[in-house]
Parts: C-alpha cells; sequence; structure tokens
C-alpha cells in the first residue's frame, strides 16, 4: 500500500520528459506553465536508452555516454535560461535505461503527480498512458 495519494490536494510534483526534440520542448514548456501555475516541483528527466549498437562496445558505450552527458549539459542550460524568470523550482534527472519505463520509474521515486511527455514520444507516450500508475498528459 502506498503512503501518498497522486494528486490529492493539488500538483506538487510533475515529471516531464525531454530529449532535445521540438515536441519535447513544447511538453516542457507546457509543463512549466503548469508547474509555475500550481507551484510546483518540477523534474526534467532525460532518459539515455541504452539498447542503440553503440553500446555493444566498451568504446562505443564511451562514445555514446559522452554525447548522451553534453546533451544533458544543453538541456539543463536551456532550462535555467527559459526558468530563469519565472520562478518555478526544479531539477533534472539523468536515467539511463528503457525510455517509458525510466519515466515512470522517477515518477514513481518522487511520488510525482503527472508525467508530462511531447506527442511526439510514439512507444514512449503509448506506453505511459496504458501503464503509468499517475495521470499522463500529451501535448501536441
Amino acid at each position: 500500500m502506498r503512503d501518498y495519494e497522486v494528486g490529492k490536494d493539488g500538483l506538487a510534483v510533475i515529471v516531464v520528459g525531454v530529449d532535445g526534440t521540438p515536441r519535447a520542448l513544447h511538453a516542457a514548456a507546457w509543463a512549466s506553465g503548469l508547474a509555475r501555475r500550481e507551484r510546483a516541483r518540477l523534474v526534467f528527466v532525460y532518459v539515455e536508452p541504452i539498447t542503440s549498437p553503440a553500446y555493444w562496445s566498451p568504446f562505443g558505450m564511451a562514445t555514446a555516454a559522452e554525447a548522451a552527458n553534453e546533451l544533458v549539459d544543453e538541456l539543463r542550460r536551456t532550462v535555467a535560461d527559459y526558468l530563469g524568470t519565472i520562478g518555478v523550482r526544479w531539477e533534472l534527472v539523468h536515467h539511463r535505461g528503457d525510455p517509458a519505463h525510466g519515466l515512470e520509474k522517477v515518477a514513481e521515486e518522487l511520488h510525482a503527480d503527472c508525467i508530462v511527455v511531447g506527442r511526439g514520444a510514439g512507444g514512449v507516450a503509448k506506453f505511459l498512458i496504458n501503464d503509468a500508475r499517475r495521470p499522463v498528459v500529451v501535448v501536441p
């Protein structure tokens, strides 16, 4: 049995999946407005997929991990620039694994009230809509 109820008294924690794509950035912008209105903590989550062939060798793994770390740094700068003026509490989490399961896992760990993803997230959005344990918002 869980010792909290998702969304019972409004939103306290909002998780939004980001990967640098325009649709993910639209989802992040929408979630940012929601977090500002609800005075919620906004958690941006980049889930580094580790299923590509780049992870099959030590050299490829190092290169892919370096590229992912650079993307996370860029996302962090973008979020700081955008949210610096509107007063939203936020953090960025870098998780490795399957994107859909990773978003749900981070949301579960943080007792998030909802997950926000962009429509272009494909199978990620579909999985979350069907299997997440909290509300999912898909932003076009």
